[in-house]
């Protein structure tokens, strides 16, 4: 018997490109992007936002970082941590069941896009963060949610509520802030979305972005090492 046929991949270029930080430079644009992000929403907290954090440059972590072509300003950026070595920081204030805590995960953290930015950015980061997850073998993505704007679009691109909706807990890694909290199945999302018809089934699997990068399942770790800011 025949299998389904593959699907025909569309090639689409981008305004802005995609990298992972591999400077001092790089990281510290990353954190004037949070600064400027989260500036309105979080008043004299945001402080915090605008320095490296140890987080930024933990071995088993990842920083984002979305650059526009013609200027090179730093307009979004995100921060995958892993699992590999230590629990996740949302592990500090919420219990994941067995099913996800016996599970390779990582947590998303610090995701910003500049007000004004490419409409496409802050979509492209998450493509890029699930792109990340399978060439890493990772199971499950964690990300909170201060407000409830902000959840209706992590539930858009898939995410979960973890606990019953609406419901917030204080997360310590994020000032005690009350957040929701969504999982993500990585797997089980792209055989959902293929399921459904989902509206972003063609931009997440079925349209190459250049402008992204392109992760070895190891060689993609082992340059990350060997080119990490000490």
């Amino acid at each position: 018997m025949t299998g389904a046929r593959a699907p025909k991949m569309t090639t689409h270029a981008l305004s802005f490109a995609v990298h992972v930080a591999t400077s001092e430079s790089d990281l510290i644009d990353a954190c004037q992007v949070r600064e400027k992000a989260y500036g309105h929403h979080l008043g004299d907290a945001v402080a915090s936002f605008s320095t490296v954090e140890a987080a930024d440059r933990d071995p088993e972590t990842v920083v984002l970082i979305c650059r526009d072509k013609l200027t090179g300003e730093a307009i979004g950026t995100a921060r995958i941590q892993s699992n590999a070595a230590r629990p996740l920081m949302v592990e500090r204030s919420v219990i994941l069941p067995h099913h996800i805590a016996a599970r390779s995960r990582a947590e998303v953290t610090r995701l910003a896009v500049l007000p004004g930015a490419d409409a496409m950015a802050k979509l492209c980061l998450m493509k890029a963060i699930y792109q990340y997850c399978e060439a890493e073998g990772i199971d499950w993505l964690v990300i909170c949610a201060r407000s409830e704007p902000l959840a209706r679009n992590y539930r858009r691109l898939g995410f979960k509520d973890f606990l019953a909706p609406g419901h917030m807990v204080p997360l310590a890694h994020a000032g005690h802030i009350p957040h929701l909290v969504f999982t993500m199945d990585i797997d089980g999302t792209r055989s959902e979305w293929q399921r459904d018809g989902h509206r972003l089934q063609s931009f997440m699997f079925e349209t190459t972005h250049p402008d992204l990068p392109r992760f070895q399942p190891a060689q993609q770790r082992s340059a990350w090492r060997q080119h990490r800011v000490a």
